[in-house]
């Protein structure tokens, strides 16, 4: 990349070396979290790997939901939990571009911001996290009545309804903390984590139990990671948009237009579940009640063969669901676009919005 075509006013240069030889900085934000500091330094190394010239900087800082530790998330009642000093940063010009989990990101993001590349999805299930004593039991074969810690109105929903005999209790704090107050205390049979997180942490080991789709769908954008940029910064967001997994891409626009459309949020439970195959990309999505008694859930297709790039004029400043990328077709994202949308409207259709509300003011009673 030529440095001066390629740096714009305010976009810091060093000399490491003292050889002459000017390196960009590249300034990315992250949350200080331990999974969101490896989360960051996965995007990092495979920048440096593309750009050796390039000197990255990793900037830390606490955002909202780490601070706030006492209450379900879907009390807070703000859509941008994990995001928003992140994006002040990026606002102010203090960080070049921030690395999240695309799942805490809202599906319409602040003007000027836009998520420049979304990185080929880890593994998007629900795990099973049981305590020490619990070791070689499924959710199946616990005891009547063993507590299961989960945050998310979406994974008790779901497992309530699928698993009648257990009950659901609250539990915050990053992985780390979650783990500690499972082990470390005897209130939790098991907890309910995302496999991806435990994944990256590499603590593999104490996954029990991957919840296939019948039993728990996942969250809108689980396992992608995506990084956020401002829209006006050219040449950032065409740096990084080699990172999109074109496949992810296509999916997370699709179940990021459902829960658009739906008007879901942290606040209510919305589940879905995606798959690229032969060419076609199928949708299935899910609202439900709080006890996940009253529930709807529909799947729908639709066609992303490749039309041939060379004659699609794209315009690079087209956001869909907050996400630029310009080298994929706009005819396959436009279409996935429309299947979270077209899905959405046959959820409305049945009544996912009496649901819906239910769920919102009953959450917000308690």
């Amino acid at each position: 990349m030529s440095e001066e075509k390629n740096s714009p006013a305010g976009l810091s240069q060093t000399d490491p070396d003292g050889t002459g030889k000017v390196s960009r900085v590249i300034r990315i934000g992250t949350r200080k979290s331990q999974l969101a500091r490896i989360q960051t330094d996965s995007v990092a190394d495979k920048l440096k790997e593309l750009y050796p010239d390039i000197h990255l900087e990793i900037i830390g800082m606490s955002t909202t939901g780490d601070k706030i530790l006492d209450t379900a998330l879907s009390k807070i009642g703000e859509k941008s939990l994990f995001t928003k000093e992140l994006e002040n940063a990026l606002e102010r010009n203090e960080v070049d571009l921030v690395v999240h989990s695309l799942k805490d990101l809202p599906t319409t993001l602040p003007p000027g911001f836009t998520i420049g590349a979304v990185l080929k999805r880890e593994n998007p299930h629900d795990a099973v996290v049981l305590h020490p004593k619990n070791v070689g039991k499924t959710l199946d074969t616990l005891p009547e009545n063993s507590v299961i810690g989960t945050s998310s109105l979406r994974r008790a929903a779901q497992l309530k309804k699928r698993f009648p005999h257990l009950e659901f209790k609250d539990i915050r704090g990053n992985l780390n903390t979650r783990l500690k107050k499972l082990d470390e205390k005897a209130d939790f049979a098991a907890i309910i984590l995302a496999a991806a997180g435990l994944k990256r942490m590499g603590w593999e080991n104490r996954i029990s139990q991957i919840l296939e789709p019948e039993d728990c769908m996942y969250a809108v954008g689980q396992g992608a990671l995506a990084v956020e940029v401002r829209a006006r910064d050219a040449d950032i967001l065409e740096m990084v948009s080699v990172l999109h997994d074109s496949d992810t891409v296509l999916r997370c626009i699709a179940e990021r237009a459902f829960l658009r459309h739906l008007e879901g949020g942290c606040s209510v439970p919305v589940a879905v579940h995606t798959e690229v195959k032969d060419c076609q990309l199928y949708l299935t999505g899910a609202v439900y009640s709080l006890d996940g008694s009253d529930s709807l859930k529909e799947t729908m297709q639709t066609s992303i063969a490749a039309a041939d790039k060379s004659l699609e004029d794209v315009d690079e400043r087209v956001q869909r669901v907050g996400v630029t990328a310009s080298k994929i077709s706009g005819e396959a994202q436009d279409r996935a676009e429309r299947l979270g949308i077209d899905l959405a409207n046959l959820l409305l259709s049945k009544g996912a919005k009496e649901i819906l509300t239910a769920a919102r003011q009953l959450n917000d009673a308690r």
